[in-house]
């Protein structure tokens, strides 16, 4: 990515851009001697709840793991279902399976990405025991009926929020609606680490309480285990970086609604598929993804003239060699399939001028023209 002159992502912009304060809060950590579970995690877990809303965050580290945990809080296991989209990092997925339970795979709503809410009655069971809808590339999902249906058929809703730090549903922040909401921190997030990190946020006291013992060998003592746990905890030195990140991500989140804006007003004309702009809700931007005809041949121009673009997901996760033929729900994802060939992403991070973000859009009227 280093020839390119506009790449899709650039974390280390962000990090140059608190490149001193980083450093600092590092130092402070190295000379404290407090390296685990120090006050750097206690505050950014005060912090971020407060950011999205909540009573409680817990600091896992990573997303994967905040999954994980969460299925585990709330006894999700060997033999139950979870229902969840096909479209979406493979850690969703893999989370589920991680801890012994089978996925049960939804399509999508074709405007958001995010699952369809009208096709979960096809596909619960008796062995259903949670939803995981993913707020994919920061758009937030249809929580309502979600919510509703689970109600009615007492499942619990764990929230993916991995791509959607900042988005909201009514003014109110994706992460404060199910049972339990999963963040990852990965460098290129909206919020982001400089290695791996996670967290899983919850109104409810008595899952916060299961995730604090879950993610450390389930001590309620030290060395003596309540219940068998793992080690996930967030490393103090991460935690300290995040505390220096967290206070500007307002304004972080606007700026990459302001080059959305570029691009809706830039692309309107273009022919290609724009995001869609949900009544009552925020996206966060974490991506912009467009629909293109002859896709792989665009992503091939727009390298050739120095701009990087994404593929988030090349191939959604039924269509995975590991995954091929053996999730239930494979057969019925025509929204999915018919998607996964056309998207693409397009360079987004709050650091992108808006000198470049017209380069780009340049270039993508220029092919629209031509193709």
């Amino acid at each position: 990515m280093s020839d390119l002159k506009i790449p899709s992502a650039d974390p280390k912009a962000d990090y140059a851009q608190h490149a001193a304060e980083i450093s600092q809060a590092i130092q402070n950590v190295l000379q404290s001697g407090q390296y685990i579970l120090g006050p750097d995690v206690k505050l950014f877990e005060e912090t971020f709840a407060k950011f999205v809303g909540v009573e409680n965050c817990v600091s896992v580290n990573s997303g994967t793991d905040s999954l994980v945990l969460a299925l585990k809080a709330l006894e999700v296991g060997v033999g139950d279902e979870v229902i969840t989209v096909s479209h979406t990092s493979v850690a969703t997925v893999a989370a589920i399976e991680l801890v012994g339970a089978l996925p049960v795979l939804i399509d999508i709503d074709p405007d958001t990405y995010c699952l369809d809410p009208k096709k979960l009655d096809e596909l619960v069971s008796s062995k259903t025991k949670a939803i995981i809808p993913v707020h994919l590339y920061g758009q937030p999902a249809n929580m309502d009926p979600i919510l509703e249906f689970a109600h009615l058929k007492k499942i619990a809703v764990i929230e993916d929020c991995s791509q959607a730090h900042g988005a909201t549903i009514r003014g109110k922040m994706v992460g404060g609606f199910g049972d339990l909401a999963c963040f990852s921190f990965y460098p290129t997030k909206n919020l982001g680490a400089i290695g791996d990190g996670g967290a899983v946020v919850t109104n409810r006291s008595d899952l916060a309480e299961k995730l604090r013992l879950l993610h450390q060998y389930g001590w309620e003592e030290r060395y003596i285990s309540k219940l068998a746990g793992i080690n996930s905890r967030m490393d103090e030195l991460q935690a300290a970086i995040l505390n220096v990140k967290l206070p500007f991500l307002p304004e972080k989140i606007h700026r990459r609604r302001a080059i959305a804006s570029i691009y809706d007003q830039r692309l309107a004309d273009t022919g290609f598929v724009l995001p869609k702009h949900q009544s009552g809700t925020e996206h966060a931007m974490h991506l912009y993804v467009i629909q293109a005809d002859k896709r792989d041949e665009l992503q091939a121009f727009m390298k050739e003239n120095g701009v990087g673009t994404g593929i988030h997901y090349p191939l959604a996760v039924h269509q995975q060699p590991a995954y091929l033929g053996r999730l239930r729900g494979s057969n019925e994802l025509p929204v999915t399939e018919k998607i996964v060939p056309r998207i693409l992403s397009l360079p987004m991070y709050p650091q992108l001028s808006d000198e470049n973000v017209h380069r780009v859009c340049d270039l993508l009227v220029d092919w629209s023209k031509h193709y």
